[in-house]
């Protein structure tokens, strides 16, 4: 009987344990999405000072239009980092509810579906918000020219791909 118990707990933890795999990954992806956005906010407040100091009106409208894109950019960028960090929190919860599950000796099957669900769905929504910020920078690039330079990257002076 002992050997029932601890065989349990051992196959509780073993079960426990498998999302850490998804939660490392959601965890990758969120430092990837907050580096993006930060280098997407040092861009906008760059660019909104050299439109506060701009006298030319079409210097000051090619200005507002990558203010416009650069605005866009942080809104997906801010979708993804908030649905990757629902999925992590959908996947804890998911481990949460085995874990009782597993102590009390309860049925949680429509919960694990429900949160394993939820937290897949909010990955894939996040890496889908990222590629619309993705493809908002090459196309912005291709139509618009590079951003203004912001002096952000030393070693080969101003950015000229997209951040």
């Amino acid at each position: 009987m002992p050997d029932q118990a601890v065989d349990s707990v051992a196959h509780i933890v073993q079960v426990a344990l498998t999302p850490v795999f998804l939660l490392s990954g959601i965890g990758t992806l969120l430092n990837v999405f907050n580096t993006r956005l930060s280098r997407v906010v040092d861009h906008f407040e760059h660019v909104a000072e050299l439109l506060a100091a701009e006298h030319d009106f079409d210097k000051q409208a090619a200005l507002a239009r990558h203010l416009a894109r650069l605005r866009t950019r942080r809104f997906a960028l801010d979708s993804s980092v908030l649905l990757a960090s629902a999925g992590a929190v959908a996947t804890c919860g998911a481990v949460w509810v085995l874990f009782l599950g597993g102590v009390r000796e309860q049925v949680v099957a429509t919960w694990l579906y429900v949160l394993f669900g939820v937290a897949l769905g909010c990955s894939i929504c996040a890496l889908v918000a990222f590629l619309a910020d993705n493809v908002m920078a090459w196309h912005g690039l291709r139509r618009e020219g590079a951003l203004p330079p912001s002096g952000l990257n030393s070693r080969s002076g101003p950015m000229s791909g997209p951040s």
